[in-house]
């Protein structure tokens, strides 16, 4: 059969020690401490309540976040976290470039993770090469059956720590323990342990190439003021191997030595251009700074740059003055822009957040029908009450209308029991119909306002409707 694509060879990256690599296990450690101790956290919001800091209820419709609580009706808090997650992001690429893919994606983070592993068992790049090449042997079987066996045991970890997010986490592992998880857990479960095995341990870098849209817009973000990671061509070539003793003059620092592509987890070689398969980790800086240094060279043949600074030391040097770094030019349109949008969208959340109430009230008016014309003349209208009572406290609401000259007004809670106020339990929404009678005068729709008031706090809600009149 004709094959239509040539595959791609596996990526063995070498290890690497130094100052990128440093900051990439610090991310690591940190991003996967969060990760999986997150849920374990715990915040008292008193009885009947759960106090997992970090929950999102899906059973009960609430989302909680430390002394945060989010009801469906204030989804709106959730659009605004995810405006910020998403300008965040391009507000951090037009700066720093793709240095979310480098340290913090979930998929980089795995990644390494799982490529430590397999070097922790089956040796540094070489011996992986060897390994894989070499027939089925004891030592072979043996190696990757523990290769994978830990692979599998971080995905049912990563697997288990997001379900927790959803459920009580000390009851979940109690569940897991004796075997009493619903067939729903343990699907959701088993497909993310089963996702995290694949993703991290076979697919790894193809994600980030042919998955990932991230990759294919993020020019999109970029300008020519964008840090990325560069190679300095003026200083590194021509390039070529080089012995020692040997003079510098007439050639490159560069002396061929591959250590920037061997190290790269996405197998490219950064000396031919910026790459969309580049997620500046920075770990090919570390490679060829440790180069530069056994060679008594000035670090920095591969580095962080801008475009704007590429083209000026170009300019520089062809004018024959000395090429000079430049600085990195932080303030721009761009980044003035999504630090508006971010400022913006943040202030909106925090008021939102200061100035929520505990008692919401939504009303609509009857439609069927609009309006009853009573035997004495007057006029009745009724409207179905939702009230939203966000407390840890069963309450009670007394309603008063203003607008009209109300004769009359019946409040009915379920099966049309008349009520002498609206009573709603805590953490809960009650649903009432309430009858508002008026004496027939002007013809028309006349705009009424409700108000909702707490017995015990005097707290009031309010909402505008209508009261119609034949």
């Amino acid at each position: 059969m004709a094959q239509l694509f040539e595959k791609a060879p596996k990526i063995y990256p070498r290890r690497v020690a130094g100052l990128f690599r440093n900051l990439k296990w610090a991310a690591m450690l940190g991003l996967l401490g969060i990760y999986y101790g997150a849920p374990w956290l715990r915040y008292d919001r008193g009885p009947h309540v759960p106090d997992q800091a970090i929950l999102i209820d899906l059973t009960g419709q609430r989302g909680y976040f430390f002394g945060i609580e989010i009801w469906p009706q204030e989804v709106y808090l959730l659009v605004g976290i995810l405006i910020l997650a998403a300008i965040g992001l391009f507000f951090v690429t037009s700066l720093l470039g793709r240095a979310w893919c480098g340290y913090a994606c979930p998929q980089t983070v795995w990644t390494d993770l799982f490529v430590w592993v397999e070097r922790f068992v089956q040796g540094d790049r070489n011996a992986r090469k060897r390994l894989d090449e070499a027939p089925w042997s004891l030592e072979k079987l043996w190696k990757k059956t523990l290769t994978h066996a830990v692979w599998l045991i971080i995905g049912l970890l990563t697997g288990g720590a997001w379900v927790f997010y959803f459920n009580n986490a000390p009851a979940l592992v109690d569940g897991i323990v004796h075997g009493t998880l619903s067939s729903d857990v343990w699907v959701w479960i088993v497909s993310l342990t089963l996702s995290t095995y694949f993703m991290a341990g076979f697919a790894r870098e193809n994600i980030c190439k042919y998955v990932c849209p991230y990759a294919r817009f993020q020019s999109a973000m970029f300008d020519r003021d964008t840090l990325i990671i560069s190679y300095a061509q003026e200083r590194g070539e021509p390039r070529g191997r080089h012995k020692q003793g040997e003079s510098w003059e007439g050639r490159g620092h560069c002396v061929d030595c591959d250590s920037c592509v061997v190290v790269c987890p996405m197998g490219i070689d950064i000396r031919d251009g910026l790459q969309y398969e580049c997620i500046s980790c920075g770990l090919c800086i570390d490679a060829c700074n440790h180069v530069m240094q056994k060679l008594m060279l000035p670090k920095g043949l591969i580095h962080y740059d801008t475009e704007t600074n590429q083209e000026r030391r170009a300019g520089q040097i062809a004018r024959g003055e000395p090429a000079t770094r430049g600085q990195m030019k932080w303030i721009r349109p761009r980044t003035v822009f999504y630090a508006g949008i971010i400022s913006l969208v943040g202030a909106l959340m925090f008021g939102a957040i200061v100035t929520r109430t505990q008692t919401d009230l939504n009303i609509i008016h009857s439609r069927s029908p609009q309006y009853v014309r009573l035997s004495n003349g007057d006029i009745r209208n009724s409207y179905q009450f939702k009230v939203l009572n966000k407390t840890h406290f069963d309450r009670d609401y007394v309603v008063t209308a203003e607008g009209i000259a109300v004769r009359s007004m019946e409040l009915l809670a379920a099966g049309d029991v008349v009520v002498p106020s609206l009573r709603v339990p805590a953490n809960s929404v009650g649903e009432f119909r309430v009858q508002l009678v008026a004496r027939s005068g002007q013809v028309g729709r006349k705009a009424i306002s409700f108000h909702l008031m707490d017995r015990d706090s005097g707290k009031a809600a309010s909402h505008v409707s209508y009261f119609i009149q034949p």
